[in-house]
């Protein structure tokens, strides 16, 4: 007699918390226009499903990095990182910790700054954004600070050393620095668009 692979009843499932919806607003959009990965205020931000018209970070794919040591770098890979979103907050709680007047979203190549979502950077991922102007974006995850951004940060405070601050930059910003996300349903952002984030149903996976 073969035995089934699972109890009848199955496993105990873990805490399983239910879905949520939080609002938040747009308080500015931004694109990387030139070149780099440093951003400016723009009007509004069209997008398709490869991410922002001209941007730095647009495209379907990409190439791994640092950030995918399980690939050869330079590896062509999807783009899950179209997107970078921040919160005002978060970034005057870093800047704080850093001793630094404020950072500005366009210094660290963010695209969107949404507030009125607590801990924006804390969303997890399959998180959907749903923009009043029809957009919907997908989070794919907390963007982690480096070093590149702290020296970004750095070059806007010359009376401080740039390598203290970058490294700084890294630990204050740590799941403050935003998320990253990709297009799902295509269209044009703007400034002051409201904007509802779908949090699906959260568990933990039990180990083992």
């Amino acid at each position: 007699m073969t035995l089934p692979m699972f109890p009848a009843d199955g496993p105990v499932l873990p805490e399983i918390l239910p879905a949520r919806r939080i609002k938040g607003e747009v308080s500015a959009v931004l694109a990387a226009l030139g070149g780099d990965f440093l951003t400016e205020e723009v009007a509004s931000l069209a997008m398709g499903y490869d991410g922002i018209e001209g941007d730095f970070h647009a495209g379907l794919t990409r190439q791994s990095g640092s950030r995918e040591p399980w690939y050869p770098r330079g590896t062509e890979m999807r783009n899950e990182r179209q997107l970078s979103i921040v919160a005002s907050d978060e970034l005057a709680v870093a800047a704080a910790k850093m001793g630094i007047d404020r950072i500005e979203a366009g210094w660290i190549g963010a695209n969107l700054v949404i507030d009125g979502i607590a801990m924006l950077s804390m969303l997890p991922p399959r998180t959907q954004l749903f923009f009043e102007g029809g957009v919907t974006l997908r989070i794919d995850g907390d963007n982690g600070p480096c070093r590149y951004a702290g020296a970004a940060i750095a070059k806007n405070y010359p009376d401080r050393d740039e390598t203290s601050v970058a490294l700084s930059f890294v630990k204050a910003a740590k799941r403050r620095r935003g998320v990253v996300a990709w297009v799902e349903k295509p269209g044009v952002i703007s400034k002051g668009e409201k904007v509802t984030a779908h949090i699906w149903e959260q568990w933990i996976y039990p180990a083992g």
